[in-house]
């Protein structure tokens, strides 16, 4: 794949927390490595300001969130002239007719991007339609959080398909664009020797984790009205899982990947009444210590209701009923003020059945697969082999499939590989519009119940990991959290 020459990239939000952190140091990255063909990006801003503030404030960014050795003078200086800048109020209509005398006329490569609020997409794709500005080679990129709930989320994509075509929508996630986790789709349908394992008759349990050390930051009004589960568990945390489970699509397209996505979601067994106070685990922060610091509690963090019962941290036991899959628990978690910033898939196979050498401590001789996506990421394979010296013993080894250290070339970040596929018209790592509403059916329930029951989320340590309940959910079970792999 390749993108089309010329192209436009309209960045609705341009000088927003995102794009200055994420997006415009990829097309940065992208444009140095050569692969951001002739083209103009423009950023939409709702404030004036003249071109030598603009240019400072796109530097500024760069300089704060590019590797300094890729920094170099003459590609900063051609890519700041692809960058302009547009002052508009999105839900002025009228403004997108200035938008349209900016634009190409012709039909070409034209991607917008909305690193806005959901709330703005009506008013956006309103806009841009009115203008005549939705043309045949037009896609359109949603952020998440898409939807509050199963029914706004709905609503969303009703929205967008009165204007955009389902082909021409791409929602992001941009876990999907990790190095890691298209590896570990490669090292799963490439070899023979992974495949041929990776069911129930082989695999004792996945764990699948994201932890944060940082709290809510300045995002403490967002996270209020969100909380960890419409955060990252009902996106992040759910491709990863469908990633990993789901069967050999028939071939690399983007349909093929996501109809076997789709399978994964609607086989999760559903967690509802009872059964959500035994298999889902609810956390909130306390005080404690954050990076070597004394960091407030949730409820004291400012912008925060003092008696908030939203939610920093979640566990789960999640289920899928298929013949694949069936008996193996998934165990999921994310949180804030964590102990440490990882994310980690860690697929445990099962014992051998009988042992022949000393066992120094329980799962001695269990295989792991680690997949670690942040904050460095790799492939480790946990075997087992001989201690040194006299004697049967056996020991863990650490076996790396990462070939980072081999290789001399960067590895791209998740938003380079992403904006490049949307450029370039490979939808394969976006979610389709089933992928989002099923996520949402099965979380609802849940969403649900705690609102109705108006339970205080357990309080944890900041600096821990997480609630003791989030243990007892995996002890029960007879299993414990990869913590020190």
């Amino acid at each position: 794949m390749h993108i089309d020459a010329p192209f436009e990239l309209v960045l609705f939000g341009g000088l927003g927390d995102l794009a200055l952190r994420k997006l415009m140091p990829a097309l940065f990255l992208l444009h140095r490595d050569g692969r951001l063909p002739d083209g103009k990006i423009y950023a939409v801003t709702r404030r004036e300001m003249s071109r030598d503030d603009f240019v400072s404030r796109i530097e500024s960014s760069l300089k704060a969130h590019v590797p300094s050795e890729c920094l170099e003078l003459q590609p900063l200086d051609t890519f700041i002239n692809k960058v302009f800048c547009l002052t508009m109020d999105v839900t002025d209509e009228a403004g997108y007719q200035a938008l349209n005398s900016v634009l190409s006329q012709d039909d070409i490569n034209r991607l917008y991007y909305m690193a806005t609020g959901s709330d703005l997409y009506m008013p956006i794709c309103k806009g841009l339609h009115s203008a005549g500005l939705i043309k045949s080679e037009s896609i359109i990129v949603l952020e998440k959080p898409i939807g509050h709930d199963l029914e706004t989320a709905q609503a969303i994509n009703d929205t967008v398909a009165q204007f955009f075509t389902e082909k021409q929508i791409y929602r992001i996630d941009h876990y999907l664009g990790k190095e890691t986790v298209q590896n570990l789709m490669v090292l799963r349908f490439a070899n023979s020797l992974f495949e041929s394992q990776w069911n129930q008759h082989y695999i004792d349990h996945i764990q699948i984790t994201i932890s944060e050390q940082l709290g809510v930051e300045q995002r403490a009004e967002f996270y209020e009205h969100v909380g960890a589960m419409r955060d990252m568990f009902q996106n992040h945390l759910l491709q990863l899982l469908c990633i990993t489970a789901m069967e050999p699509p028939a071939k690399l397209d983007p349909d093929a990947v996501r109809d076997e996505k789709v399978k994964v979601l609607r086989a999760l067994k559903p967690i509802t009444g009872d059964l959500i106070n035994a298999n889902v685990v609810r956390g909130q922060y306390d005080s404690g210590v954050g990076e070597g610091q004394p960091v407030p509690r949730y409820r004291d963090e400012p912008g925060v209701h003092a008696k908030s019962l939203t939610e920093t941290f979640i566990a789960a036991k999640v289920e899928i009923d298929n013949w694949r899959w069936a008996g193996v628990p998934f165990y999921l978690r994310t949180g804030k003020r964590l102990a440490e910033r990882t994310c980690e898939i860690v697929v445990q196979f099962k014992e051998i059945p009988h042992s022949i050498f000393p066992l120094q401590h329980k799962n001695t001789m269990a295989n792991k697969l680690i997949f670690r996506l942040q904050p460095d990421e790799g492939v480790r394979l946990m075997l087992c082999e001989k201690r040194v010296g006299p004697g049967m013993n056996v020991r863990p080894m650490n076996l790396s499939l990462n070939p980072s250290n081999q290789r001399q070339t960067r590895v791209p970040e998740a938003y380079e590989r992403l904006l490049y596929d949307a450029l370039s018209g490979n939808a394969t790592l976006f979610l389709r519009d089933d992928e989002l509403v099923e996520a949402w059916r099965w979380v609802d329930p849940i969403i649900k119940f705690w609102t109705e029951q108006e339970q205080r989320p357990e309080p944890y340590t900041a600096g821990s990991w997480g609630p003791a309940a989030a243990t007892l959910l995996l002890a029960k079970d007879g299993r414990l959290w990869d913590e020190n792999s």
